[in-house]
């Protein structure tokens, strides 16, 4: 809608994951090279938490498009507390089609594949999105299937990746066993203030455009109301580009943030810094 008007190829917030555009501020890069090192050094367990929109599954299809050979690969996404069983899910994301068995020939299958990746080698590894949906009995699964690694052969990997919710799951006494085996374990935070400028310019430059489109001062509302959350970021500056598209404005300037803080904020669903900017402290665009 407003690409061609500010001379940009594609739409440079887009909410869809995109590791073409993935910004590595210090937190996301510390998140990628421990990805990196867990996969280069078969770690049996690493865990990356965030909160809702912090990019940890754009950090993970990053590290998807730089998959080695030697690594075989199973994503399991949109998990929720209803999938029963956890083993078949596994099974298909890792492209393996199964006639309706019961959980030990299953579980037989799970452990031949492995053991053939191996003798071909290749080191499986599963990655969980929004792992915060897991069950505790669905954890105690994953666990078990961990056992498969006997002395000092890894034949499976697993990569839990969710919101803060899943640390709270596994500090629970009942889940030291499953903790005490995640050798790596880091947390996304917000991105800092001067993060979320160079992070708005890095969208804006590989989108095409003028870095500077937005202005530094509407970029410094927008991470004071954001809190360094990307998500939010890209709301902000997305509902931003439209309304200056629709008032034929060049750059957006502080005035367009807080019209768009205004409007979004009256319906009170993003979780701004402040949920609507006084009406007073507003300059209304005509």
């Amino acid at each position: 809608m407003y690409e061609n008007f500010y001379g940009l190829r594609t739409s440079p917030f887009a909410l869809t994951p995109d590791p073409a555009f993935l910004y590595l501020g210090r937190t996301h890069r510390f998140a990628l090279t421990l990805l990196d090192y867990a996969l280069q050094h078969g770690a049996g367990f690493a865990l990356v938490s965030g909160e809702v929109g912090s990019g940890k599954t754009t950090v993970i299809q990053y590290v998807l498009r730089r998959v080695e050979r030697d690594l075989r690969i199973g994503l399991l996404t949109n998990i929720h507390c209803g999938m029963g069983p956890l083993l078949p899910w596994v099974l298909q994301s890792l492209g393996l089609t199964m006639s309706p068995a019961g959980a030990s020939d299953l579980y037989e299958a799970f452990v031949q594949f492995l053991q053939r990746e191996h003798e071909a080698g290749r080191r499986v590894v599963l990655i969980l999105d929004e792992a915060q949906n897991l069950s505790a009995a669905a954890l105690e699964e994953l666990r078990v299937l961990s056992n498969v690694n006997t002395g000092e052969t890894l034949l499976l990997q697993t990569i839990l990746v969710g919101q803060p919710e899943l640390r709270i799951t596994l500090k629970d006494r009942s889940m030291r066993q499953f903790a005490q085996r995640i050798a790596i374990d880091y947390h996304i935070s917000p991105l800092q203030n001067a993060e979320t400028h160079a992070y708005i310019r890095h969208r804006l430059a590989i989108a095409g455009g003028n870095m500077d489109l937005i202005a530094a001062d509407a970029r410094e509302l927008i991470h004071e109301q954001s809190r360094g959350v990307p998500r939010l970021i890209n709301q902000i500056c997305d509902t931003a580009l439209v309304y200056g598209f629709g008032d034929q404005c060049s750059s957006i300037d502080q005035q367009i943030i807080r019209q768009v803080l205004r409007d979004r904020g009256e319906g009170g669903l993003l979780p701004l810094g402040s949920a609507a900017l006084p009406t007073s402290s507003l300059v209304v665009v005509d």
